[in-house]
């Protein structure tokens, strides 16, 4: 199990090299000079434009400004916003909070909702209840979450006000009714594919000959779903999680410029725009950071739930 760890952990690490090498290299060729941009409509001179550019280590090879980069990145020294002259990591970290409860808040959401649907559709196989909810399934797989953000807003926080229109609210409870509608609209995508995986695991597992000899034996109906045919269903459901996660982050750019929401979507937008690439880059560690790491939890979750994994790696 340890060897097993330690190959997921090296792993992080030359994924989050190659993510850091291949952001700094298409920032390095994507059109327009970041000089240009810190400057604006103000009058500028050749010797201020140097200057600008020595500051920012624009004026040397390729190559040596990423081994710069690195050689700071590694403690984590992201360098200074182009934008706002701030250090990159305290921009961030100002953001990342509203970006995490709104991605958890999400993600709980389509696993509270997902989860339950998909055994009911397993369950009810071919019956009016699994056509409504595979049908269901596909409506969420095919609404964009920027589509159903702004049907969302327009429908609970403007005509039946329900919800607030803007705003990321203030403490726990206020921010969790603030962030409702973007986390619903976060997870509509993600609960599809949920319920998905749940069902077509469930019906596998359902069929498998340890739960017709369970049910041969007399263990009640509640027992076989659960304790039988769930545990093993739940593989693949783990297996998505990290998949899950990284659809969230994509859509989340998004829908937190759909509900005017002040969180590392936005910031990464803005910062796209104005091509400032130490933020940029410090954005993209942060988030292929997060992904990384969700998905070498995901793999350390197979050796709890399901104990073959974990005796096979030490078999090996």
């Amino acid at each position: 199990m340890t060897l097993f760890a330690l190959r997921r952990v090296l792993g992080v690490g030359a994924v989050l090299l190659v993510i850091s090498f291949g952001t700094f290299a298409l920032l390095d060729l994507a059109p327009g000079d970041p000089v240009q941009l810190l400057l604006g409509t103000r009058s500028t001179s050749p010797e201020l434009v140097r200057s600008l550019r020595h500051e920012y280590h624009l004026d040397r090879p390729f190559l040596e400004r990423y081994g710069m980069w690195l050689g700071h990145a590694v403690r984590l020294d992201f360098g200074r916003s182009i934008r706002t002259q701030q250090p990159a990591l305290d921009g961030i970290s100002s953001r990342l909070g509203l970006s995490l409860y709104l991605g958890v808040y999400a993600f709980l959401i389509s696993l509270a909702l997902g989860v339950p649907l998909g055994i009911l559709a397993a369950v009810k196989r071919r019956r009016a209840t699994d056509r409504a909810v595979v049908g269901l399934s596909v409506v969420g797989v095919s609404a964009p979450a920027f589509a159903s953000g702004v049907a969302f807003l327009y429908v609970f926080a403007v005509l039946l006000g329900w919800f607030p229109v803007f705003g990321e609210g203030s403490g726990f409870v206020d921010r969790l009714y603030h962030l409702t509608l973007p986390a619903f609209a976060l997870a509509l995508t993600v609960m599809a594919l949920v319920v998905k995986l749940t069902r077509t695991a469930m019906i596998a597992a359902l069929e498998q000959d340890y739960v017709v000899f369970a049910r041969a034996r007399g263990v009640s109906r509640r027992s076989v779903r659960i304790d039988y045919a769930l545990r093993n269903a739940l593989v693949p459901v783990v297996t998505a999680a990290g998949t899950v996660l990284g659809v969230m982050i994509a859509g989340a750019v998004l829908v937190e410029v759909a509900f005017t929401l002040p969180g590392m979507g936005s910031l990464l937008v803005e910062s796209v725009e104005a091509k400032d690439i130490p933020m940029v880059q410090a954005l993209t560690i942060v988030i292929a950071l997060v992904i990384v790491l969700v998905n070498l939890l995901t793999d350390l979750a197979y050796l709890v739930v399901d104990p073959r994994i974990r005796f096979g790696a030490a078999a090996a």
